[in-house]
């Protein structure tokens, strides 16, 4: 442990270090008073699905707790600027955070930071009745204050081809250097549907002044594209003191409050877990922190129900990790049988803060060997990391009887993957728009995958 905490402490050294620029003692930016506070503006936008992608849309803000009431407009986005005329005007469920009280362990266990004064209202409206694959533009507001307009688009109702964004851990740095990532992601994939971000989004779970980060690094990207988000560990820490005494951790007390994900999960770990169908895919968000046994029985239920031809699933802890000493001995036991058994496609996974990807065979006996540039292959499982925090690479999925074939460490990357009938093409990029590594997935008639590893930029 003590191994991966020195490493979060001296990462961005020696990530600046390798760039071959001299050494220089790094100054962490400072931040004004109260600069995470909310005010009577709406901040803290952000789109989600959170039911039927193609005729529905969900928006989430934040204010201070003097706005008792928020609204959202939404109208038909038209070249005529005159649209707005047009806008329907819907009623907010507002519910108020309070932070009095909440104390949680910092970084290091004899660090407590308290959180006081940070009241906040958050408000969430779902727009219904959508019409499918059509530009809309929406604002949220009191009914006197309002932001911008912004706009989105709808899901088809058809399996149209499509791309999405996938990060991994945001965590550490995050205004300082996720902001490029992200921006880079957006500037590479203009037409991206929606970003997947695979847990640990900040690095203390109710700190109020990281996702205050978290929200302007990403700025209108995330109130133009939706965020499908799953909780890495760091978003479970204490909450009150008697969590600390206790030893217990709980969900980022932001989190629901944050977002306005889907209700389809298991009971008790709503909005952590859940499915998205999204033009002939079939999206699936895992917790991998808590009640994984409930989970389990749930996934079954969600995978054999699919009607889609492809499966992709996200989670936090990867199956197969890509450091030494982080192995998920439960996670592996009770999901990966499913996943072969149901032909999950892609597992997009995050924590371990390098790159690994690889071909895992769903019989044990054949495994695929990564040697061959065309084979079936079962699930791919990928790590991939965003924010600035980083480990070494060292042996990792060889002593769980799997192979990788694409691995980096200390590099900020980002997933661009994209679906069109019966391929998946999926490219990582670095944070300054480099390709890294590239594959497509064929989908035969058996439901197995041809894999056609790709060129992609040697590091």
């Amino acid at each position: 442990m003590r191994h991966f905490i020195l490493l979060s402490i001296l990462t961005l050294f020696v990530f600046l270090n390798a760039t071959g620029q001299s050494i220089r003692e790094y100054k962490k930016p400072e931040f004004v008073k109260n600069w995470s506070k909310p005010g009577k503006h709406p901040d803290h936008i952000v789109l989600n699905f959170s039911d039927d992608p193609s005729s529905s849309i969900s928006v989430t803000w934040r204010t201070n707790n003097l706005i008792k009431q928020g609204y959202g407009e939404i109208a038909l986005s038209l070249a005529d600027p005159r649209f707005i005329s047009k806008a329907t005007t819907h009623k907010a469920s507002t519910q108020l955070l309070k932070f009095d009280n909440v104390v949680q362990v910092g970084s290091r266990p004899k660090d407590k930071i308290k959180f006081d004064n940070l009241n906040s209202h958050h408000h969430s409206v779902t727009f219904k009745d959508l019409i499918p694959n059509t530009m809309y533009a929406y604002r949220v507001g009191d009914g006197k204050i309002w932001s911008e307009w912004i706009q989105f688009k709808t899901a088809s109702d058809k399996a149209d081809p499509f791309s999405f964004l996938y990060v991994g851990d945001a965590q550490n740095y995050i205004m300082e250097l996720w902001s490029r990532l992200i921006r880079e992601g957006y500037k590479k994939a203009p037409e991206a549907s929606f970003i997947i971000h695979a847990g640990d989004l900040i690095n203390n779970a109710h700190s109020e002044h990281e996702w205050h980060e978290w929200y302007i690094a990403g700025g209108w990207i995330h109130r133009s594209l939706p965020s499908l988000s799953i909780p890495g560990n760091h978003e479970y820490m204490p909450f009150v003191q008697k969590d600390i005494d206790e030893g217990i951790k709980r969900l980022s007390v932001q989190w629901n409050y944050n977002f306005t994900l889907p209700n389809n999960g298991p009971k008790g770990i709503e909005e952590t877990v859940y499915y998205v169908d999204y033009q002939g895919v079939r999206f699936i968000a895992l917790n991998s922190n808590i009640m994984i046994d409930e989970q389990t029985i749930w996934l079954e239920e969600v995978l054999k129900s699919n009607p889609h031809k492809w499966t992709i699933v996200t989670y936090h802890h990867p199956l197969y990790s890509a450091s030494r000493g982080r192995d998920n001995v439960e996670l592996r036991s009770k999901w990966k049988p499913l996943f072969d058994k149901y032909k999950v496609d892609l597992a997009l996974q995050g924590h371990d803060h390098a790159y690994t990807r690889g071909r895992v065979d769903p019989d044990p006996e054949n495994i695929v060997s990564g040697q061959n540039t065309r084979d079936l292959t079962g699930t791919v499982y990928v790590v991939s990391v965003s924010g600035g925090k980083m480990y070494s690479l060292k042996e990792g999925w060889e002593q769980y009887d799997a192979l990788r074939d694409r691995t980096g460490e200390y590099m900020q990357l980002f997933q661009v993957i994209s679906l069109d009938g019966n391929k998946l093409s999926y490219q990582a990029y670095t944070a300054v728009g480099d390709l890294y590594d590239s594959f497509d997935l064929i989908k035969n008639e058996s439901g197995l995958n041809s894999f056609i590893e790709k060129k992609y930029e040697s590091y």
